[in-house]
């Protein structure tokens, strides 16, 4: 058998809830998602996702989102053309 350790970590509890009800969901437990998290950083040397900080056209595209502020197109041509039209 492997030896183990503890970690103790405070969170709030909302968020320790709330992740709680996805990883059941999952079926994952807290521990093996901790398990899995860190053998990620292990195996990528790294934090297994991007972090960094959002430029103020990602924040305005996550607020947008957020709010239900969407814009639907029904071709390519037609995005690529509002999005052309936002940048002049």
């Amino acid at each position: 058998m492997s030896k183990t350790t503890m970690i103790h970590a405070r969170l709030p509890l909302d968020l320790k809830e709330d992740v709680a009800a996805i990883l059941k969901q999952l079926g994952l437990s807290a521990t093996e998602a901790i398990t899995l998290f860190y053998s990620q950083v292990r195996l990528h040397k790294g934090i297994p996702f991007d972090v960094k900080i959002p430029n103020k056209t990602t924040i305005k595209a996550m607020q947008e989102a957020d709010e239900g502020k969407t814009i639907n197109f029904d071709s390519f041509d037609k995005m690529m053309q509002h999005l052309n039209d936002e940048n002049e």
